[in-house]
C-alpha cells in the first residue's frame, strides 16, 4: 500500500508511539484530540476515534482502532470517523485491527478500557450544545448486563422498566441502589456493584449511602421499602418484553464476498480457505454478528475505504444493529477471523515488511515528529526468573505402578526418563506456608503410571482441602520454577518402575537404564549453580551441540567437552554436575576440534552436530479465560484488560502465557468441579483456543484461591486480602462498596506441615535443606570461594572429597557434640594467616556468584549417603551460616544494650550453648575487649571492613 502525506490527517501524527489510549472526537468531519482528563466520557451525539497501543513482550507494538458511534450522531459523522480510522491505521504501518463500535452494543474489548462502565450523555457537537452538569441531582435509573465487562444504558425511571432477569442501579440524590433481578447472577451482581461504586465516586463524591435490593424480597426492610417507595410502593413486575435490543441475531450463514468497485459481490467456494483470499482486493467475511473486512497487503488506501464503506452499506440493509464489524489487514488476522476458515495455514508466504511503517516514519520525520514509536521498540531483555522462595523443603516420590515410594534425599533430584515422579514443595508464604504438589513425566514412561501418578497427586491435594497448587509437567518442557526447586536436576534414560520394566519386557526392548559402568553422554545447560541441568542424551556424535557442555563416561574414563559456542560459566556447571555424576574420578577435558581419539572411540565416531541452543518456549503475553465445563465439553470467553477483579470464586479460569498454563479455581466452586481442574487444562491445550499451536506437554498448574503461588500473583497487581473475605463475590465487594473498601477478612492461620507415608513434609537429616535461594529483593549466594575451600579443608577429613557444591543438610546450630581432633586445632592458625593475607585482594565477582570447584587429591571411593546424619561436617555448617550472613548484607551489625557472654558459649562447639540471641550475629555478644582480643581490631574496625572480610574472619574463628 503506498503512503502519500495528503493521506495522513495531522492529528495522526504521533500517535500509537507509546502503550495507552488516545482518543479523537470527529469535528467538523475531522479528528479533534480528546484531553485526557476527559476519557471514558462520551456523547451520544458524536463520533470518536480510539487507539489502544499494548507493548508486547517481545518488544512490538501493537494497536487496535476502535470508532465509537453514538445513538444520535449523524451518519456523515459516522462515515468520516470510518474513514479516518483507515487512515489512522495506514499511519501505524497498515497492521492494525480496526472495531466498529455502536452506542449500547459495544464489544467487550472496547469496554475493558473503560471499566468499570461507559455512561454515554446527552449532547454532542453536531447538535450544538454541550452537555451541562445539572446543578439539582437528576435521579436516573440504568440497566446492567454482563458477567465479566458491564453494559450500562439508562432506561425510563419507571416501574416498567424493572424485570427479573437484568439488574438495575436507582441513582438518587442521597442513596444508590441496586436491584439484583431474581434470574440474574451472582457474578452479573458483583460487576454490576463496580458501576455503582463509579457513579458513587463520579456523582456523588464517594460520599452517599449504598443499598442492595434483592428482587422477591417484598418488604422484608426499611431499605427494601424505600426503594420501592420510587416507584409509588410495590407492586409484581411485569413478564420482560423483547425489545428490539434484546433481539438476538439468529443463525447467519457464513458468506465470503469480493469488494468490486466498492460493490460486495459472493465469491463461489465449496469451502471456506485461505486460499481464496487474494492479496490484492479486499473481502467482506460476513458472519451473521460480526462482519469482517479483509485488506490484502497490496490493496491502496481508496479501496480499503470503499470495502469499508460496503460492510457499512451491508449492515445497514439488512437492519443488523448489533452487528460488529472487524476490520483486518493481510498477516494480522485475528484469531476469531481465522477460525472461520476451514484451513489455515501456521504461517503465510506473505512478505510483511517494515516499509509501510518505514515511509509513514520518513514523512514524519521531516515535519520534526518524534517517529521512534512507529518503529519496533526495542524487545524486553530479562532473565527468566523463578519467582518462588527456593529456601523450602522437598520430598519427592517414585511412582510404582499404583504406588509411590520416597526416595531418599541424595536421589530426589535424580530423574529417570522411564518413570514418573511427584513431588511436594513447602515454602514459606507472606503469612503461612505454602505447597507445591506436581508429577514429572519422563518421556519414556507408561499411560499407567501417569495416570496412577495424577491420581496420587490429586488426593495428595484433595488431602490437603486444596490449599496446595498443582503442576504438571512433563520432561523436556519443565518451567524454571521446577528447576529452581531442585537446583541440580540430572535425568537418565530408562526406569526403575515395574511400569516401565513389565513394558521393555513385553515389547522385548533391551533395557537401556543407566548403569555407572556403561558409556553414558550427559548435556549440561542451566543458568547458573541455583539452575543446572544433566540430561543423558545418545551417546554418539550427533547428540553434540556446540552451544553446551557434556560429560562423557565409559566407566572409569570421564571426558568433559566444550563447546566453541560455550561460555566460562557454562563450563563451571560441567564441573558441579561432575561432582553429582561422578564424584571421584578426575576427568579429561576436551575442546571442540581438538578431540582425542579415545573420545571419539568411545562416540562410535566423528559425525556432524547442530550449533543451535534448544529453545525454551518463551512466555508469551498472558490471556485469561473464563471456563465452563459441563459433560467434557469446555467453553472459553476470553477476558480483556484483565484485572485480579475479574476472578469470580464461584468460577474457574485458565491464565495462558503459552510457556505455561495456570487454571485458577475458585474457593465456591464444588469439589466434583474442583478435581476436574486438570482436565479442563488438558482441554484448553487440545483445543488451543488461541491457534497459537500449543503443545500437549506445556506446563499445567492448577492454582486454588486463596493459595495462589508468587509466579502466578506476579501477573497481576495482587491484593490477598480480597481472597480472605467472607461470601460469594457479590457479597465481598457490597462490603467494600459499603464500607468504603474495608474488608472483613478471615485471617487465615500458618498451616502446618502435612505428612504423607508416615513422612513429615518438614525433612529430617537426611533431606535437602537450602541455604539460600531467589527472591526479589535479596541477593542469591551459592556455593563455595576458592579461599573457604581452602581454609575449610583444614577442618576436614583429607580423605573426603571436598564437593564445588556441598551435600544437602540441615543446618544445626549447635550440634549435641564436635570433638575437632588436635591435628584440625593445629592447622587453624597457618589457615587464619593465610586468610588474612588474602585480603588484600577482594574476591572476583566470577568468584562470588559461581565458584569454581577444588578437587582434592587423593579421591576417595564414593560412600552411600546414611538416612540420618549424627553430625554435620564443620565446614558445611560454616558455609551454611556464612552464606545466611551474605544475604543480611546492609542489616543494622552493632546492636547496641545487648547482652555480653563470655566467647566460650557463643562457639558453635558450645557444650553450654547460649539460648534465645541472634545467631547470626554472635559477635554483638562480646563485650569491647573480648571482641579486640579474638579479632585483633576494635567493633568500630571491624565494621568498617568489606562484608566478605567480617564474613571470612568470623568463619576462622568459629564464631559461625
Amino acid at each position: 500500500m503506498s503512503v502519500s502525506m495528503r493521506d495522513l490527517d495531522s492529528a495522526f501524527q504521533g500517535a500509537g508511539q507509546k502503550a495507552g489510549i488516545e482518543i479523537w472526537r470527529i469535528e467538523n468531519f475531522l479528528p479533534v484530540p480528546v484531553p485526557k482528563s476527559s476519557y471514558g466520557k462520551f456523547f451520544m451525539g458524536d463520533s470518536y476515534v480510539i487507539l489502544k497501543t499494548t507493548t508486547l513482550k517481545s518488544g512490538a507494538l501493537r494497536h487496535d482502532i476502535h470508532y465509537w458511534l453514538g445513538k444520535n450522531t449523524t451518519q456523515d459523522e459516522a462515515g468520516a470517523a470510518a474513514v479516518k480510522t483507515v487512515e489512522l491505521d495506514a499511519a501505524l504501518g497498515g497492521r492494525a485491527v480496526q472495531y466498529r463500535e455502536v452506542q449500547g452494543h459495544e464489544t467487550e474489548k472496547f469496554l475493558s478500557y473503560f471499566k468499570p462502565c461507559i455512561i454515554p450523555q446527552e449532547g454532542g457537537v453536531a447538535s450544538g450544545f454541550k452537555h451541562v452538569e445539572e446543578e439539582e441531582h437528576k435521579t436516573r435509573l440504568f440497566v446492567c448486563r454482563g458477567k465479566h465487562v458491564v453494559h450500562v444504558k439508562e432506561v425510563p425511571f419507571a416501574r416498567s422498566s424493572l424485570n427479573h432477569d437484568d439488574i438495575f442501579i436507582l441513582d438518587t440524590k442521597a442513596k444508590i441502589f441496586q436491584f439484583n433481578g431474581s434470574n440474574s447472577s451472582i457474578q452479573e451482581r458483583a460487576k454490576a456493584l463496580e458501576v455503582v461504586q463509579y457513579i458513587k465516586d463520579t456523582y456523588h463524591d464517594g460520599k452517599c449511602e449504598v443499598a442492595a435490593i434483592e428482587d422477591g424480597k417484598l418488604m422484608a426492610d426499611a431499605e427494601t421499602g424505600e426503594f420501592w417507595g420510587f416507584f409509588g410502593g410495590f407492586a409484581p413486575l411485569p413478564r420482560k418484553t423483547a425489545s428490539e435490543e434484546d433481539k438476538t441475531v439468529g443463525s447467519h450463514p457464513t458468506k465470503l464476498l469480493s469488494v468490486e468497485k466498492g460493490q460486495a459481490v459472493p465469491v463461489e467456494a465449496d469451502s471456506l480457505t485461505r486460499e481464496l483470499l487474494e492479496t490484492n482486493k479486499c473481502y467482506i467475511l460476513d458472519c451473521g454478528l460480526e462482519v469482517f473486512v479483509w485488506m490484502g497487503r497490496s490493496t491502496p488506501l481508496d479501496e480499503r475505504k470503499s470495502a469499508s464503506g460496503a460492510a457499512e452499506e451491508l449492515i445497514r440493509a439488512s437492519d443488523r444493529v448489533k452487528s460488529h464489524i472487524i476490520r483486518v489487514i493481510e498477516g494480522f488476522e485475528t484469531v476469531m477471523f481465522r477460525s472461520k476458515f476451514e484451513s489455515w495455514p501456521l504461517a503465510t508466504n506473505v512478505a510483511v515488511s517494515e516499509d509501510g511503517r518505514g515511509k509513514v516514519a520518513a514523512l514524519l520525520q521531516r515535519q520534526g515528529v518524534n517517529v521512534k514509536g512507529l518503529l519496533k521498540a526495542a524487545p524486553v531483555k530479562e532473565e527468566p526468573q523463578p519467582y518462588i522462595d527456593c529456601t523450602g523443603n522437598l520430598q519427592v516420590w517414585l511412582v510404582n505402578g499404583q504406588e509411590k515410594v520416597l526416595l531418599p534425599a541424595a536421589d530426589q533430584s535424580k530423574f529417570y526418563s522411564g518413570d514418573c515422579y511427584i513431588f511436594q514443595y513447602s515454602y514459606p508464604g507472606e503469612d503461612k506456608e505454602e505447597y507445591l504438589i506436581g508429577t514429572w513425566f519422563g518421556k519414556q514412561s507408561v499411560e499407567e503410571e501417569r495416570v496412577s501418578a495424577v491420581s496420587l497427586a490429586s488426593k495428595m491435594v484433595e488431602s490437603m482441602k486444596f490449599l496446595a497448587a498443582q503442576a504438571c509437567i512433563h520432561e523436556g518442557s519443565e518451567p524454571i520454577q521446577f528447576f529452581s526447586i531442585f537446583q541440580s536436576f540430572i535425568v537418565f534414560k530408562g526406569g526403575h518402575s515395574d511400569g516401565y520394566k513389565n513394558y521393555i519386557a513385553e515389547k522385548e526392548i533391551p533395557n537401556g537404564t543407566y548403569t555407572e559402568d556403561g558409556v553414558a553422554l550427559f548435556r549440561v545447560q542451566g543458568s547458573g549453580p541455583e539452575n543446572m541441568q544433566a540430561i543423558q542424551v545418545e551417546a554418539v556424535g550427533s547428540s553434540l551441540n556446540s552451544s553446551y557442555c557434556y560429560i562423557l563416561h565409559s566407566a572409569s574414563t570421564v571426558f568433559t567437552w566444550a563447546g566453541n559456542l560455550t561460555s566460562p560459566d557454562d563450563q563451571e556447571l560441567v564441573e558441579r554436575q561432575l561432582d553429582l555424576i561422578k564424584p571421584n574420578l578426575q576427568s579429561k577435558p576436551q575442546k571442540e576440534g581438538s578431540e582425542s581419539e579415545l573420545f571419539w572411540e568411545l562416540l562410535g565416531g566423528k559425525s556432524e552436530y547442530p550449533s543451535q541452543k534448544i529453545s525454551r518456549e518463551p512466555e508469551g503475553d498472558p490471556h485469561l479465560f473464563s471456563c465452563t465445563f459441563a459433560k467434557g465439553n469446555l467453553k472459553v470467553m476470553e477476558i480483556y484488560n484483565f484485572t485480579q477483579d475479574d476472578l469470580m470464586t464461584e468460577d474457574i479460569f485458565i491464565l495462558d502465557c503459552h510457556s505455561d498454563i495456570f487454571v485458577w479455581v475458585g474457593q465456591q466452586v464444588d469439589t466434583k468441579t474442583k478435581l476436574q481442574a486438570l482436565t479442563i487444562g488438558e482441554k484448553f491445550l487440545e483445543q488451543d483456543f488461541l491457534l497459537e499451536n500449543l503443545s500437549r506437554e506445556t506446563p499445567i498448574y492448577i492454582v486454588m484461591e486463596g493459595s495462589e503461588p508468587p509466579f502466578f500473583t506476579r501477573l497481576f497487581t495482587w491484593d490477598s486480602a480480597k481472597f480472605t473475605m467472607h461470601g460469594n463475590s457479590f457479597q465481598r465487594k457490597l462490603t467494600i462498596v459499603k464500607n468504603g473498601g474495608t474488608p472483613v477478612m478471615d485471617k487465615p492461620k500458618r498451616r502446618t506441615p502435612v505428612s504423607y507415608g508416615g513422612r513429615s513434609s518438614v525433612p529430617d537429616k537426611s533431606q535437602r535443606s537450602r541455604s539460600m535461594s531467589f527472591s526479589p529483593d535479596r541477593v542469591r549466594v551459592r556455593g563455595r570461594s576458592p579461599a573457604f575451600n581452602a581454609l575449610a579443608a583444614t577442618f576436614e577429613n583429607p580423605n573426603a572429597r571436598n564437593l564445588s557444591t556441598p551435600p544437602p543438610m540441615v543446618r544445626k546450630l549447635y550440634p549435641k557434640s564436635v570433638t575437632p581432633d588436635s591435628g584440625k586445632l593445629a592447622s587453624k592458625s597457618a589457615a587464619i594467616a593465610a586468610l588474612t593475607a588474602s585480603f588484600e585482594q577482594p574476591p572476583s565477582a566470577r568468584e562470588t556468584i559461581i565458584p569454581r570447584s577444588v578437587k582434592v587429591s587423593p579421591p576417595a571411593p564414593k560412600s552411600t549417603p546414611e538416612p540420618n546424619l549424627k553430625e554435620n561436617s564443620m565446614s558445611s555448617r560454616l558455609e551454611s551460616l556464612t552464606i545466611q550472613e551474605d544475604v543480611k548484607e546492609g542489616e543494622a551489625e552493632d546492636e547496641e544494650g545487648l547482652p555480653v557472654y563470655p566467647y566460650e558459649r557463643l562457639k558453635v562447639t558450645s557444650t553450654d550453648p547460649v539460648s534465645e540471641i541472634d545467631v547470626t550475629k554472635r559477635e554483638t555478644y562480646l563485650s569491647s575487649e573480648e571482641f579486640k582480643e579474638k579479632f585483633g581490631m576494635t567493633k568500630d574496625a571491624f565494621y568498617k571492613l568489606p562484608k566478605w572480610k567480617q564474613n571470612k574472619l568470623k568463619m576462622a574463628l568459629q564464631l559461625f
